[in-house]
């Protein structure tokens, strides 16, 4: 049990983060948006890895910049803080 736990800390880790939910790119993210025709989407733009200040903004303006691509515009952008640390950011767009 112990190995497993270490083993899922490890991945955490190493993996690095990036926008997007359920570990979808921006890109993707969007494109399945407009596939499914949906009139709205909320994504999860992840601030834990790296640098949080910059990769954060780095983050967001390419879910931005692939959201708009696929017809879509930001409604509403929420940070998410948890125990006075900035988590990430849960962003809203909507179908043009």
């Amino acid at each position: 049990m112990t190995r497993i736990l270490l083993l899922a800390l490890l991945l955490a880790v190493a993996v690095p983060a990036h926008a997007g939910l359920f570990g979808k790119s921006p890109e993707q993210s969007a494109a399945d948006a407009e596939r499914g025709q949906l009139p709205a989407v909320t994504i999860w733009v992840d601030a834990t890895w790296g640098f949080r200040k910059g990769g954060a903004a780095n983050d967001l303006s390419a879910a931005h910049k692939a959201f708009y691509a696929h017809g879509y515009h930001v409604v509403g952008v929420q940070p998410y803080i948890e125990n006075g640390d900035l988590q990430g950011f849960f962003v809203t767009y909507e179908k043009r």
